[in-house]
């Protein structure tokens, strides 16, 4: 089984080194390279094609939530984990919005920090659901769309969605094919008017169709 390739950003040398040194104790994950800021992260990201960037929120030059917007943009394919010191509440939409595809804080265990690498890289999504919900009661408003244009069917692979499942395990969940998720979500998107799993996940809990 190929590892899963990473790439690290963060402005801090040491925090980088430590990241590499835990991940690399895992033979499932190969430290690509390290980036000290977004752009440099964006670079990396272009020429070795990871499977997961980890990232910090504040670098210099172009910080993490404009990285993640344009690594979304250029290689949605590539996951992105926000690793920061503190809730940063009010990053957190505008990280959402960018595309972002995990949210930890940096005292997480390794073996929260290697299940959350897992998860992203498989297409799943890693957003704590109390941390979201508190930026979300800043009152910041947006669009809302009435959870009753969905099938009860949807709702059921919404709620998996949010609890970071992959087509697969949400196939086996529910005992149907990963095709007919894969409908499902086509059609969650277009009601709910997202373009991703993590904005799904956000509406899911936003309207509290998941229990925190």
């Amino acid at each position: 089984m190929e590892p899963i390739r990473v790439v690290l950003a963060d402005d801090h040398t040491l925090l980088r080194q430590g990241l590499r040194k835990i991940l690399e104790l895992d033979p499932q994950f190969q430290v690509l390279d390290e980036a000290g800021d977004g752009q440099g992260a964006i670079n990396l990201v272009r020429h070795l094609k990871p499977d997961v960037v980890l990232m910090d929120i504040h670098m210099p030059g172009v910080d993490g939530v404009e990285a993640t917007r344009v690594l979304k943009r250029e290689r949605p394919q590539t996951g992105v984990i926000i690793l920061t010191a503190h809730e940063e509440e009010d990053h957190i939409i505008h990280l959402i919005e960018a595309g972002v595809d995990g949210y930890l804080l940096k005292d997480v265990s390794p073996e929260t920090l290697y299940g959350a690498i897992v998860t992203v890289a498989r297409g799943g999504s890693v957003l704590n659901p109390a941390i979201v919900q508190k930026a979300l009661g800043k009152g910041r408003p947006g669009v809302t769309h009435p959870a009753d244009e969905l099938t009860e069917r949807e709702k059921e692979v919404l709620r998996l969605i949010a609890q970071g499942a992959t087509n697969a395990v949400i196939a086996g969940s529910l005992f149907i094919s990963e095709k007919t998720v894969k409908n499902h979500i086509t059609n969650i998107f277009r009601k709910l008017q997202v373009k991703d799993r993590t904005q799904a996940a956000l509406y899911a809990i936003k309207n509290r169709l998941v229990k925190l």
